[in-house]
């Protein structure tokens, strides 16, 4: 038997996380610079980027950052170059990059229910086709997380027609890697998390008015009886990206406190 002490060893893997500077995303740079991997961190808000490198730098850790968001296809490659450059190759991908725009069907512009597809689905897209291409030009396999949402198995009576078929695609694609990709030694899995704290969700810990009547709503059917806080889906990261997931892909993990189980 493998010695469990090493299936959850990233140490000296070359990472590159997408929407570094969003919750998930730095919680993720955080784990796996932590973890001992060398890390690539992108993310459109500069001076967020920044600050999050030099607290990772700070603690010892090899870290390259890349300005930019995946919005096409000349974001996604120089993501991944920068990976390789720096880090000599690219073996785990996390693709954190994201975003929501509320609004109701009869009510919502073409172009803003266009930008959280793209941001969602194509940003996700051209980042899995950069990373693995170069994966599948090392021949030494990878792994792959993108992260979903609750929403992407359950709709929403708030505005949701965008985001909740975007997080529907990023399952499918999630499946659909896991097969093109399996025969290259390339595991493709996604987390879905449901409401955890980050700016996008400000508003639902406020302690009084609507952000206080949705947040009670969803407690409500919260076996676990609390939202999520970004360090709660650090376990399933590392996961998804170490040795111990090898057997394990194109899955979409819950990690939601319940709220899908009843």
């Amino acid at each position: 038997m493998t010695d469990p002490r090493g299936l959850f060893d990233v140490s000296g893997r070359s990472a590159l996380v997408t929407g570094a500077t969003g919750a998930f995303g730095a919680m993720a740079a955080r784990t796996l610079a932590t973890a001992g991997a060398r890390v690539t961190l992108a993310g459109g808000n500069g001076d967020k980027l920044e600050q999050v490198g030099a607290e990772l730098r700070e603690s010892g850790a090899a870290v390259e950052l890349v300005a930019r968001r995946p919005e096409n296809e000349a974001d996604a490659d120089a993501m991944v170059e920068a990976a390789v450059r720096a880090h000599d190759g690219i073996d785990l991908v996390v693709c954190a990059s994201g975003t929501n725009k509320v609004g109701f069907i009869t009510e919502q512009p073409v172009d803003e229910w266009q930008s959280v597809m793209d941001a969602n689905v194509k940003g996700s897209w051209l980042v899995c086709r950069s990373a693995g291409r170069r994966m599948i030009e090392q021949r030494r396999g990878g792994k792959v997380v993108l992260v979903s949402s609750t929403r992407g198995k359950l709709g929403h009576p708030a505005g949701y027609t965008a985001y909740c078929p975007s997080k529907a695609a990023v399952d499918l694609l999630t499946r659909t890697l896991a097969c093109e990709w399996g025969s290259q030694r390339i595991t493709v899995n996604a987390i879905a998390p449901t409401v955890f704290r980050s700016d996008l969700t400000a508003w639902m810990y406020e302690e009084e008015g609507r952000g206080k009547q949705v947040r009670e709503a969803m407690l409500a059917r919260i076996p676990l009886g609390r939202l999520g806080e970004p360090d709660d889906f650090a376990g399933a990261l590392l996961y998804f990206l170490t040795p111990a997931s090898d057997f394990c892909t194109g899955q979409v993990l819950y990690v939601d406190g319940g709220y899908t189980a009843g």
